[in-house]
């Protein structure tokens, strides 16, 4: 539906409209509420029986703390000056005023505009009503009004520092999202039409969705964001053909089929996050990035992460180094002949692989001849909002979390990513699943969005401590295995991937990161975010990227000048690695030297939580 403006708005309700929300059928509306009660305590009783049985330890209070300490130093800061305390609430009360005063002007028969007005992106209030109707539009307004001026607390408190302010930012930004009119039945027209529209039976089957992801979160609440069930892991997602030539206590190696007559002498190695499941790079056939690279001629090896559990609390960096990247180097040594690698690395993946490169080069290992990597941070400075969950106290609390399990649950994870886009990530689907009782639609990268994974203890206080909290991997403070290790002395050549909207590795962040490595470096920045801007195939004919040689300067100087190319980024990639070596020798076929485990898959990414 499309927005109306102000001249579309009558006077007042006219009775049409107001009749559209009045309940036709009290007593099966009624009959609807008690089975959406009967659902409820469904509901709290998947959520209290593993409290009682001790499986599960509400962290609820830890974030809230923390949330509440940032607000009183926010607030502490406005109400510290008198003068500075009554300007604000000034503003406050007379966009009230504004609102009010607009909205008695319609109700008298004038045409006024607006006294504030949603986002073109913003898709909340879409629904006619939202202008039509003087209640819902003064709602809306009324809510604008109150979260934009929340927004400018934070954006004008000069006196905080600059990680409170992060923090604070990103707190409103949540409250914003959660306490907006459009996630409530009575204080949003099309659900509360579709409520009195079918007498409250959505609520039946919201409530009952509710319970259900609450008994599939064993005790918290998973939400769903697609329905899974067409989604099966090597039967129609992650289906390119291959074989698992090798497995550790932490990654199986997966060796790709050849499908040309010729192929690329140096073997492809992926690293990618353990964050996520290494198949959104083989979600489908058309999206998948590893069954075009083989068709590309390159013979491709992919790191497929364990999936944590209490044995492998103790694995570091420095073991996933060893018995995922070394080792994954040595699969593909011993599957085909070459000691030369070019070696990719996704994300956080790539970070792990970057800090590889810079041990391995001390230990005098050289197989890896040209690293590329995906959205990528060796820097942390413009970390983005994940800086939100780094400090000391958050920190510690987290270590103190998986203490006892050796690991974190996937689902922390899974939810911290989801509140960096809650509204598009949380917020929609709690409307759309539990208020509307729809089901949502089947989705792959929604699914592998779900998949979560756990974290190892040991791992995960690594990775926090050294790169957001002490960025110490880019100062060159990082110590591994007793070095201390240099980006520095990573002298192969570089291909830096950025996406432009990313908020998990900002582009800014990638692109200071550049200065640290020792040899040249191209960076690049493709359209969309953390993962449309690397999952984009050509055939799509989707985004585009943005290349200019060497990332010296400003960053916002350097995209200025930058040649922008439409669609994807993965020919240009392609034409990089063959500018580094382009000689093709026979494929390598899976097993020719060396084991055959099982097939592409493998078992590993199949381990869900």
């Amino acid at each position: 539906m499309a927005k109306v403006d102000d001249s579309d708005k009558p006077s007042g309700d006219s009775p049409s409209s107001v009749e559209q929300y009045l309940v036709k059928d009290p007593e099966r509306f009624a009959l609807n509420m008690a089975r959406m009660i009967e659902q409820a305590g469904k509901a709290a009783s998947a959520w209290a029986e593993p409290r009682e049985k001790g499986e599960l330890r509400d962290t609820v209070a830890e974030p809230m703390t923390d949330m509440v300490k940032t607000f009183s130093k926010l607030t502490e800061y406005w109400l510290s000056d008198p003068q500075r305390a009554l300007e604000a609430q000034t503003r406050l009360f007379s966009g009230y005023l504004d609102v009010w005063s607009k909205s008695v002007q319609r109700m008298g028969g004038d045409e006024v505009e607006d006294a504030v007005k949603p986002e073109r992106t913003d898709k909340r209030f879409l629904d006619p009503e939202w202008g039509r109707n003087a209640f819902f539009d003064f709602l809306k307004q009324a809510y604008l009004v109150t979260t934009r001026w929340a927004g400018d607390l934070v954006d004008h408190a000069d006196g905080l520092d600059e990680h409170t302010r992060h923090k604070a930012g990103f707190y409103v930004k949540q409250v914003a999202n959660a306490i907006s009119p459009s996630n409530f039945i009575l204080t949003n027209p099309e659900l509360f039409r579709e409520t009195v529209a079918s007498n409250g039976e959505n609520l039946v089957r919201g409530m009952k969705m509710f319970a259900e992801d609450i008994v599939a979160g064993k005790g918290d609440l998973k939400l769903r964001q697609a329905d899974y069930s067409g989604f099966e892991i090597g039967k129609n997602i992650a289906t390119t053909p291959g074989k698992v030539v090798g497995r550790s206590d932490v990654a199986e190696i997966i060796q790709y089929a050849p499908t040309t007559d010729k192929v690329l002498k140096r073997p492809l190695l992926i690293c990618p996050p353990w964050i996520n499941k290494f198949y959104i790079l083989d979600l489908n056939p058309q999206k998948s990035f590893i069954r075009w690279a083989v068709e590309q001629g390159h013979t491709v090896f992919v790191i497929s992460w364990i999936n944590p559990d209490q044995r492998h609390g103790l694995k570091d960096w420095e073991a996933y180094i060893r018995e995922g990247l070394q080792y994954g180097l040595d699969t593909v040594e011993q599957a085909t002949g070459e000691r030369e690698v070019n070696a990719i690395g996704y994300c956080v993946g790539g970070t792990l692989l970057a800090a590889a490169l810079a041990l391995l080069a001390q230990e005098g290992d050289h197989r890896i001849r040209s690293v590329t990597f995906f959205t990528t941070q060796v820097d942390f400075t413009y970390a983005g909002d994940l800086k939100v969950f780094v400090d000391e106290d958050q920190i510690a609390a987290l270590e103190r979390a998986m203490k006892d399990k050796g690991f974190l649950d996937g689902t922390k994870m899974a939810t911290a990513f989801n509140m960096l886009r809650s509204g598009d990530l949380i917020w929609p689907y709690v409307v759309n699943n539990y208020m509307r009782g729809k089901d949502p639609l089947p989705f792959d990268l929604l699914y592998w969005n779900a998949d979560s994974t756990r974290m190892a203890a040991a791992n995960h206080s690594f990775y926090l401590r050294n790169c957001y909290l002490e960025n110490n991997l880019s100062q060159g403070r990082m110590e591994l295995a007793g070095r201390t290790i240099s980006l520095a002395d990573i002298t192969i050549p570089v291909y830096n991937l950025a996406a432009r909207e990313d908020h998990i590795a900002p582009a800014r962040s990638v692109f200071l990161g550049c200065q640290y490595f020792g040899g040249d470096v191209d960076y690049v920045v493709g359209g969309s975010g953390h993962i449309a801007g690397v999952v984009n195939p050509p055939a799509a004919g989707k985004y585009q990227f943005w290349s200019s040689g060497k990332p010296t300067g400003d960053f916002d100087t350097w995209l200025k000048g930058a040649t922008e190319t439409p669609g994807s980024w993965w020919p240009h990639w392609h034409r990089w690695i063959e500018a580094k070596d382009d000689r093709r020798v026979d494929p390598r076929k899976p097993g020719i030297s060396g084991p055959v485990l099982e097939d592409a898959p493998g078992s590993y990414v199949k381990v869900r939580v």
